[in-house]
C-alpha cells in the first residue's frame, strides 16, 4: 500500500542537533505510531473517547485508584489549572524563586491564573518545610494574600532532585498549615528514572494533592496532563481546564500520546537515556581546565560556569541558552534522542574554543 500522499516539504535539517532543550526533540517513533492508530474513523469529542477512557486506567497503574487525569495542551496550562484548582481567589502559591511558575510562563499564573506567587529563595532549586515557613503566614490577615499551595518541581529548574522522604516532609508540613501540595512534574520521568523508583513513590505515596504530568519533553508531539490525586482538594477540574482555553477537541490525540508514553516503559526508556547522555556530558565537561559545574547532575541538564566568550563562539556552534548570563553560567539539556556522538562532538568542541 503506497503512502498517503502530502504536499509538505521538510524544512529543516535533520542532522542539526543542539543542546537548548528537551524540547526541541521530534517526538518518539512509536509515539508517532500511536498517533497513527489513534487516527481514522470518528470518537466522541472533548474527552469522552476510548483513549482518554483507557488513560485513566493507565494513570490510577500509576498514581493510585483515587488519580484521575485531564489532558492539557501545555505545561504552563497543566500548571496554571492545577493551581487554580487547589486555591480561592484570594490564594497564594509558596514556590522557589526559580520555579518555572515564576520565571518561564510569561505571568501566567498571576495574569490569567489570578493567583499570587510567593517566592522563596534556594541554593539548589528545592524548597524544605523550612523554607516554606518564610512565606507560610498571615492567613487570616485580609492585607496578604492567602497561602494555600505549596508547589515544588521534580526534577527542578536546576536539575536537582527531591528524595521521597524529603516530599513527604513538605507534604506533611504544608497539610499540617491546612495548605495543598502541587508537584510540577514537566520531567517528572527524569526523576523516577534517577531516583530508581516508581512515580508514585514521590507522588501519592508521599501526600501530593495534584500534578502537571509531562509528555512533551520525554517525546510527545505535544500535550500534558493535570493528575488529580486528592479528589477532596479540588473543584469544578472540567470547568477550570475549559475556561483555561485547555480543552482540547479532539482529545484521543493528547491521550494517545500519554497511552503510548505510560502503559508500558517507554517514558521510562527515554528518560533513562535522556539522563545517562547528561552524565556522559557532565564526565566530558568536568575534565576540561576552566569549566565548573555548578549543581549535581541528577536528571537530563547540565548546568556550567565557563567564560562569556567561550559561550557565545559554542552557540555559533550549537544552540543553548544562558541561565545567567550576567554570571556566564550555561544550561545543557539533553532529550530521548540525543547520541553518544552528540555528547562527543560538543565535548570537542568545548575543549578545542576553551583552548583558543
Amino acid at each position: 500500500m503506497n503512502p498517503p500522499r502530502t504536499d509538505a516539504r521538510r524544512h529543516h535539517d535533520p542532522h542539526v542537533r543542539g543542546f537548548a532543550s528537551d524540547n526541541y526533540a521530534g517526538a518518539h517513533p512509536e509515539v508517532l505510531a500511536a498517533l497513527a492508530l489513534a487516527n481514522g474513523g470518528h470518537q466522541v469529542a472533548y474527552g469522552e473517547d476510548e483513549y482518554t477512557e483507557n488513560l485513566q486506567r493507565i494513570i490510577r497503574g500509576h498514581f493510585g485508584s483515587t488519580a484521575e487525569a485531564f489532558p492539557v495542551f501545555n505545561g504552563t496550562g497543566a500548571n496554571v489549572v492545577a493551581l487554580q484548582a487547589v486555591t480561592d481567589r484570594w490564594g497564594a502559591v509558596i514556590c522557589a524563586e526559580s520555579a518555572h511558575i515564576n520565571v518561564d510562563e510569561g505571568g501566567a499564573p498571576e495574569r490569567m491564573g489570578g493567583l499570587k506567587l510567593l517566592t522563596v529563595p534556594t541554593p539548589d532549586g528545592k524548597l524544605t518545610p523550612e523554607l516554606i515557613d518564610r512565606q507560610a503566614y498571615g492567613w487570616e490577615d485580609e492585607h496578604r494574600a492567602m497561602p494555600q499551595v505549596v508547589s515544588i518541581t521534580q526534577s527542578t529548574e536546576l536539575g536537582t532532585l527531591y528524595t521521597p522522604a524529603e516530599i513527604r516532609a513538605i507534604c506533611e508540613h504544608a497539610h499540617a498549615h491546612g495548605m495543598r501540595v502541587h508537584l510540577d512534574g514537566s520531567r517528572i520521568a527524569n526523576a523516577a528514572a534517577s531516583l530508581n523508583v516508581p512515580m508514585r513513590t514521590f507522588t501519592n505515596a508521599v501526600g501530593v494533592d495534584i500534578l502537571s504530568l509531562g509528555g512533551t519533553k520525554n517525546g510527545a508531539v505535544f500535550g500534558e496532563a493535570v493528575v488529580v490525586i486528592n479528589q477532596d482538594a479540588v473543584r469544578k477540574m472540567k470547568h477550570l481546564r475549559k475556561m483555561s482555553m485547555q480543552l482540547a477537541s479532539k482529545m484521543r490525540f493528547v491521550s494517545v500520546q500519554l497511552e503510548a508514553l505510560l502503559a508500558k516503559d517507554l517514558w521510562l526508556r527515554n528518560a533513562r537515556h535522556a539522563n545517562e547522555m547528561a552524565q556522559r556530558l557532565a564526565e566530558g565537561v568536568r575534565a576540561v581546565h576552566g569549566v565548573e559545574i555548578l549543581y549535581p547532575v541528577q536528571a537530563n541538564g547540565v548546568f556550567a560556569k565557563l567564560p562569556h566568550d567561550v559561550s557565545e563562539r559554542l552557540q555559533q556552534r550549537f544552540r543553548f541558552y544562558f541561565w545567567d548570563e550576567a554570571a556566564g553560567v550555561v544550561r545543557w539539556m539533553c532529550s530521548f534522542d540525543t547520541t553518544e556522538e552528540d555528547i562527543d562532538t560538543f565535548v570537542a568542541a568545548v575543549k578545542e574554543e576553551m583552548a583558543h
